[in-house]
């Protein structure tokens, strides 16, 4: 739940602050009038999201349980790949985010009413699809269900929300840049798990080998029904019984991204491509 609790938070922390400033530079700019299409944009977007994520989670009911492995393990898979590809991409965005989001609904203007509908559509969508994705696959990893992933999802994007909110009445400033540098640090070991269990799926659907070479069993020591075995298990997926596959999948994966996302994130900065962009301490704002 808390792994969900902070995909939630973060993923709707990066939609909220995107329909945000959209509003704010609309308002600023007295172009009300295109108020409704960017609302419509962002309904279409969440109603895509929220379908997406009842096609995950009901979609392969009926299948052979080999089916329902493949597929599961597959889209783990995939979703590591899109939250590593976020991860890395919101940490080089973060600092010119609101610049680059202003130039692209001006060339939405220009172009029409419909033309800010699909930027508004695809801005969220982007991140709600993945977000549908990433909370299934955790789900998933964690044989928890739906409730729980559910719940910790619900909570994290409210949070967000009201802190998107605060941001853009002034309220709160919040440095953008440290928040998704710091998120992306603990996803990378999220991320891992949900790997890891990907692996195992395949295992189990004969995809992939070795699901009885074990490399390790601890669940005499941490029983998977234990409290600190369920907590391990929720926010890092972590399993008593790892096989060597899943383990050699889970080191080379934290070895490789966490190496390139620490130089990334905290190495040497280049300047923002835009030479007005904002520091990410300052809020968004609406003109009144």
């Amino acid at each position: 739940m808390v792994a969900n609790f902070l995909i939630g938070l973060r993923e709707g922390l990066e939609a909220a602050l995107v329909v945000s400033i959209l509003v704010a530079y609309l308002v600023k700019t007295d172009r009300r009038d295109l108020l409704p299409a960017l609302w419509g944009g962002v309904a279409v977007a969440v109603g895509a999201s929220l379908a997406f994520g009842a096609l995950l989670t009901f979609g392969p009911k009926g299948l052979s349980f080999e089916a329902q492995e493949a597929i599961g393990g597959s889209l783990s898979i995939v979703a590591v790949g899109l939250i590593t590809w976020m991860i890395f991409w919101m940490a080089k965005t973060a600092r010119h985010l609101k610049a680059d989001l202003q130039h692209k609904l001006d060339d939405a203007i220009a172009a029409g009413k419909g033309a800010v509908v699909v930027m508004a559509l695809l801005a969220v969508g982007r991140e709600g699809l993945e977000t549908a994705l990433f909370l299934w696959a955790g789900a998933q990893a964690t044989s928890s269900g739906t409730a729980g992933p559910l719940v910790g999802a619900a909570l994290g994007i409210g949070v967000a929300v009201v802190a998107a909110w605060l941001m853009y009445r002034g309220a709160v400033r919040l440095n953008l840049r440290v928040f998704f540098a710091w998120t992306g640090l603990f996803l990378v070991l999220v991320a891992a798990g949900v790997l890891s269990y990907g692996v195992h799926d395949l295992q189990e659907a004969g995809i992939l080998p070795g699901l009885n070479n074990l490399a390790f069993d601890v669940s005499a020591t941490v029983p998977p029904s234990s409290w600190y075995g369920t907590l391990l298990k929720g926010v890092f997926n972590f399993t008593p019984a790892t096989t060597w596959l899943q383990l050699v999948a889970w080191v080379a994966y934290v070895a490789t991204v966490l190496t390139f996302f620490v130089r990334t994130t905290w190495g040497s900065h280049p300047a923002p491509p835009r030479a007005a962009a904002p520091s990410p301490t300052v809020p968004v704002t609406a003109a009144s």
